[in-house]
């Protein structure tokens, strides 16, 4: 989803950061062997979670939803030496996939990943994070929410991506349209929260950068 025209979009991207080979690669093979590529964070949306990271330089990251591996390896290059990241996802058809590109970048041995639903696995987590990005399904996003807050040391931050949700967030409100509904309720979380300083920032979909107190 983009917020601005084409041709303004375009010299965003190209006066951006280079998206690193590695994942221009990752990209292709995800349009060609992948349903939902639009999934993506892709090389501008990419880049913003690269420079975050490298600004919070986190010793622990969690991902919720990692679909082909993307992200996180977007999220991996401001990782402390000593650092990891954990990403949680619950299709077992990707898991070798995102290993494989995982393994091919400077931050495999750091990336540590775990199958099955995340509101399962985040309890068994017994860590505290530097910096958490939320992009699993829309419809737990408070839950998530719930789950990682006292989990986020302070001065942490949580991403959470699509939450413009294609402009849905100011259309009027299907009754079934339970997703919308969601994250309406969840950007007023995050906004009212008084634990957190929080902006929601018009990139791609929509990403919410909010700080621990």
């Amino acid at each position: 989803m983009h917020f601005i025209s084409d041709n303004l979009d375009q010299y965003v991207v190209q006066h951006s950061e280079e998206e690193p080979e590695l994942l221009k690669a990752l990209t292709r093979e995800t349009y060609q062997k992948v349903l939902q590529p639009r999934m993506l964070s892709g090389h501008y949306q990419g880049r913003v979670l690269s420079l975050i990271s490298k600004l919070i330089q986190p010793k622990t990251v969690l991902e919720i939803g990692t679909y082909t591996g993307y992200s996180a390896l977007c999220l991996a290059e401001g990782l402390q030496k000593d650092g990891q990241l954990h990403t949680i996802d619950i299709n077992e058809e990707l898991v070798d996939f995102q290993r494989r590109y995982f393994d091919a970048s400077d931050y495999g041995a750091q990336i540590v990943q775990h199958l099955g639903s995340a509101l399962e696995i985040i309890p068994t987590l017994d860590l505290s994070f530097d910096l958490i990005f939320i992009d699993a399904d829309k419809e737990n996003y408070i839950n998530y929410f719930h789950q990682i807050i006292n989990k986020l040391h302070p001065g942490g931050v949580i991403l959470s991506d699509n939450v413009l949700w294609s402009g849905k967030v100011i259309e009027p409100l299907k009754a079934d349209d339970i997703s919308t509904k969601i994250l309406l309720e969840y950007n007023t979380v995050l906004k009212e929260d008084h634990r957190l300083d929080t902006v929601l920032l018009p990139i791609r979909d929509g990403l919410t950068v909010s700080i621990k107190k």
